[in-house]
């Protein structure tokens, strides 16, 4: 994101606990809220860790017993409950920051009963990337994004299918230590579309 907005002239900063996996611009690896309190910042695109967030994996949440494996270090029962509620309370911290103009991006998940309905909700093959990823956003004193790209899916026994998904419509990256990760990238349209559609407002005082 940081970059994309880049890319285009604007100015942009980027903050995780993590290091940036780009060297370009400037990356604050700090806790988001000291972010926050550092400088006059225009606005805020943030995409929260969907973790507990989301609404996959909803049957960790109950005490068990399970009727599946549970892999090591996996949060089942209370403790997913409360890394839940951990995970919101850093949502609702973001939404409201004081900033005018905010953007969170989430999949479809708890969120909706906490900061109400997301404005929107976006496809990456609606901005001109062949993948499918029902993407929540909740916007404050931002535009919803216009489309700028439809990509055409493969029909597989009647079903339309993206480049991302197997036939039977699941995601196919594998399972492994960097599956989360990879999975919470922004698909690059979308990046695009967030700076060249909001860019003007983070120009604005």
């Amino acid at each position: 994101m940081r970059d994309a907005m880049l890319a285009r002239g604007i100015h942009a900063v980027s903050c995780d606990l993590c290091p940036s996996r780009s060297d370009r611009g400037e990356h604050l690896q700090m806790d988001i809220f000291d972010a926050l309190s550092m400088r006059a910042w225009r606005g805020l695109i943030a995409f929260p860790p969907c973790t507990y967030l989301t609404c996959s994996a909803e049957w960790a949440y109950a005490d068990g017993p399970y009727h599946q494996s549970v892999r090591p270090g996996t949060l089942v029962g209370a403790d997913r409950r409360d890394a839940r509620e951990c995970a919101i309370r850093f949502v609702q911290r973001l939404w409201e920051c004081g900033l005018d103009r905010v953007a969170i991006e989430n999949p479809v998940g708890a969120l909706s009963r906490v900061i109400g309905k997301p404005n929107q909700i976006i496809q990456p093959y609606n901005f001109g990337d062949d993948a499918s990823k029902r993407t929540c956003l909740w916007l404050r004193g931002l535009p919803k994004l216009r489309p700028t790209g439809w990509v055409e899916p493969r029909i597989v026994n009647g079903a339309p299918r993206w480049g991302n998904q197997t036939d039977g419509g699941h995601n196919k990256l594998s399972p492994g230590d960097n599956r989360s990760r990879d999975r919470s990238v922004t698909w690059p349209g979308i990046a695009s579309a967030m700076a060249e559609q909001w860019g003007t407002y983070a120009q604005c005082t």
